[in-house]
Formats: C-alpha cells, structure tokens, sequence
C-alpha cells in the first residue's frame, strides 16, 4: 500500500476533491527552497568534443567505439556568474554563466571490451531573470541539466565528438522560512511488499478432488 495505492484518506497528497478548504486546521513554518524565477533552454548541439578524464577499465585497446553519453546529476555546475541588473526592467537582469555538465561516456574498445569514461561539457547562458529585492539572506543561481547523445565518434586520444540533446534550466532560489496552510501531519500507509505471487491459483484450489 501506498500514498497512491488503495489507500483512502483525506490526510494524504492527491487530487482535492470538493472544497479546498475542508481540513485546513492551522498555519506552519516550513523551510523551503523557494523559487524566485526560471527558465529552461533545450538545443541539439553538434560537434560537442569530451575528453576523458578516466577510463574503466584503466587501460582500453584503442581505437575506441563510441555508444552513448549522458550526463551523470541532474545539478550543474555554475561557473563564471556574471548578474548585471537592467536599469528598464525593474527586479529584471542578465544572468551569465557557465554551465558544466558531468558526462559519463560509454564505448567499445578495439579487443571488443565495453568501457565507460568521464567527462564534462561546459554550455555558456546568456538570458534574462527576474532577481529578489534587496535583503539580507543572499539569493542563489542553480542549474538542473540533462545531456543525452547517441551519435558520435573517436576523434583522438580519449577523445570523442558527439551531437547530443541538451536541457538546462536556470533557477533564481532562496532558502527561507515560508508560512503554508496545513492539513496536519500526513496519514502513512503501511508498505505492500512485492511478491511474484508464485502460489497464486494454487492455494485457492481444494484441498481434496471433488
């Protein structure tokens, strides 16, 4: 059992059915990773070169097969912020950085021995964000990212040039403390345990032949 498996109660996150406000009994403090803006690019970015930094196994038979890249954490790493704030759009400024991206790179190598390496790919963003005013608590530029190639090829010495589908979304965050309103604590269904059901029609038979 489950939030989502036969589980009936009006103190478990679902769909609300009839009046939103029905079981709103008080107001709670929770700490919070707000969102204050953000925005998300998705290209098809050709001629992307990955060096590796480290092989597995540690010393393939090259030349080298590419099969398929990825990237390896949905946070990216920004680099090289730059925020300048626009004087016509109040709260409004360009944010500029650069976005590394972990890339785990799987191949073949001569002798027919699958391998895995790592790289990384760094993708410079130039946009526009809406930034908090003005406070004490400082704010935070994050990324999630997303890297996935199915074609490429070995360009050189634990080197690959790959085409691949990338997304990065840029966030404008805050930790804070934000006032909700609450239904209360939620109600925690017991786990169902999987089973392949092995003895299912089995044990539903009779115990002796008719």
């Amino acid at each position: 059992m489950s939030f989502f498996c036969n589980f009936q109660s009006d103190r478990c996150p679902g769909r609300i059915n009839g009046n939103p406000l029905n079981g709103l009994c008080d107001k709670v403090c929770i700490q919070a990773k707000k969102v204050f803006d953000a925005c998300m690019q998705q290209n098809q970015l050709n001629g992307i070169v990955l060096n590796l930094n480290s092989t597995s196994p540690t010393t393939p038979t090259y030349p080298l097969t590419f099969i398929s890249a990825k990237s390896t954490s949905q946070k990216g790493v920004v680099s090289n912020l730059l925020i300048e704030p626009l004087s016509e759009r109040p709260n409004a400024a360009r944010v500029k950085a650069d976005i590394i991206i972990p890339v785990s790179v799987a191949y073949v190598d001569a002798n027919g021995v699958e391998g895995v390496g790592t790289s990384t790919v760094t993708i410079t963003k130039d946009v526009i964000l809406n930034i908090p005013s003005a406070s004490i608590m400082p704010y935070e530029i994050e990324s999630v990212v997303s890297l996935v190639s199915t074609l490429g090829s070995y360009t050189g010495t634990n080197q690959f040039t790959i085409d691949a589908c990338v997304t990065i979304i840029l966030k404008v965050t805050m930790d804070v403390e934000l006032l909700i309103p609450s239904y209360g604590y939620c109600a925690i269904p017991p786990c169902q345990d999987y089973t392949q059901e092995v003895c299912a029609g089995f044990f539903e038979l009779p115990m002796y032949p008719e």
